[in-house]
């Protein structure tokens, strides 16, 4: 494992990576199913942290394996059993996130043993990586040292946390200072001469679990339409839900895409921690909105004890971070633009309306159709204006 060609053209992603892809669509599916369970009860507090600590650990590992294999990847057999090994930690990472909820919603110590069991696997195998790493590139023995210390010590300190009954706050405390440890491992690693990732093979690879977290969107629409089909049958709703949620899906696929992030990861490299890091809430926020929208299901079939606006704010607010991460990721990458930013200010103020609606007696449904709209916004200024200028930014 001496290192790939950064350079290397039509690099695209393995097989292999898009298989382990899959393994994280079952824990983005149990951790919206549980997030939006726990909103729909009102239990705020737990929802919020519950799911920001199953989604950071399920996509952090995601993260270090990506940016590893794009320097590194061997694609021999001990590379993919190895890799295995990981998709069998996010495996059991997944089985862990109902007892990790139930605990927290029954106001009990969490229960994250088997989550950090799952993420402890995943991670020791990447330890098993950068060790070949070290032995086989003098080059970038440094780099693979430093990642082996961060992620090691990490990894006590989660397994003292599955150990010690932490209250929820003490927990995410521990967690932050755990989070600092496991974020600061590549900063260090870095520092010196970079590991020979690719960058069009990173931005199809961060493409990719856009699709898969959006993939909890679609399944959010689906609920969505099950439970108003059952209520009132196949009336003209069904459709209005069914369109809006779709233009969603549709929409943020549209504005995610039209960056050309390959081209301006490779002209500005020392840009791609804050572009990776700042991905993680884009991802946590995509998925959450396909919760919100498991959320209206609940709504409408009368399971929520939760008010309307509630409802509706469940999905409204994720996308509204869905927005502004979009905008802000792509102005740093590729510079910030007028038409772009007035546009990001038109959709919040649109999705703002959905919710004052809904606050005044409307139904969640009409906070959707504001929010499909909004978005829309997006993709015209998208296609009109922004996308020219930027073209012209990057030459």
């Amino acid at each position: 494992m001496t290192g790939r060609d950064p350079g290397e053209q039509g690099r695209v992603s393995t097989t292999l990576e898009l298989l382990f892809d899959l393994t994280f669509v079952v824990v983005f599916s149990i951790s919206g199913v549980q997030l939006a369970e726990a909103l729909a009860e009102a239990h705020y507090r737990q929802a919020f942290l519950g799911f920001g600590f199953c989604s950071f650990a399920a996509i952090w590992a995601w993260i270090n394996f990506t940016w590893m294999a794009s320097a590194f990847d061997t694609d021999d057999w001990l590379f993919r059993v190895v890799t295995m090994l990981q998709m069998v930690g996010v495996c059991i990472l997944a089985l862990g996130v109902e007892p990790f909820f139930a605990s927290i919603r029954a106001g009990q110590a969490p229960d994250n043993s088997v989550i950090v069991l799952g993420y402890v696997i995943m991670r020791v195998a990447l330890l098993a990586q950068w060790t070949r790493v070290a032995v086989s590139a003098t080059r970038h023995r440094r780099a693979a040292l430093t990642y082996i210390v961060t992620i090691a010590l990490a990894q006590i300190g989660w397994i003292v946390s599955a150990q010690v009954p932490f209250s929820l706050g003490a927990l995410v405390a521990f967690g932050l200072l755990l989070y600092a440890v496991e974020l600061g491992g590549p900063l260090l690693a870095e520092r010196g001469e970079r590991t020979p990732w690719n960058p069009h093979h990173i931005a199809e690879r961060y493409g990719l679990l856009t699709i898969i977290t959006l993939g909890e969107g679609v399944v959010g629409t689906v609920v969505a339409l099950q439970a108003l089909v059952k209520q009132q049958g196949w009336q003209p709703d069904v459709a209005v839900l069914g369109l809006a949620a779709m233009a969603l899906n549709l929409t943020i696929w549209w504005i995610y895409f039209s960056v050309p992030t390959g081209d301006a990861l490779r002209r500005a490299p020392h840009k791609c921690f804050p572009w990776g890091y700042g991905h993680i809430l884009l991802f946590v926020a995509i998925a959450a909105f396909g919760a919100g929208l498991h959320v209206e299901a609940l709504g409408i079939s009368r399971e929520a004890q939760v008010s309307n606006l509630v409802v509706a704010g469940s999905f409204v607010a994720p996308l509204a971070l869905v927005v502004v991460g979009i905008g802000v990721l792509d102005g740093y990458l590729t510079g910030f633009d007028g038409p772009r930013a007035v546009s990001v200010g038109v959709t919040l103020a649109l999705l703002g309306a959905g919710l004052v609606a809904v606050a005044a007696g409307a139904t969640p449904l009409t906070a959707l159709v504001c929010s499909a709209i909004a978005l829309v916004v997006q993709v015209v200024v998208e296609e009109r204006w922004a996308g020219g200028r930027r073209r012209e930014r990057l030459g």
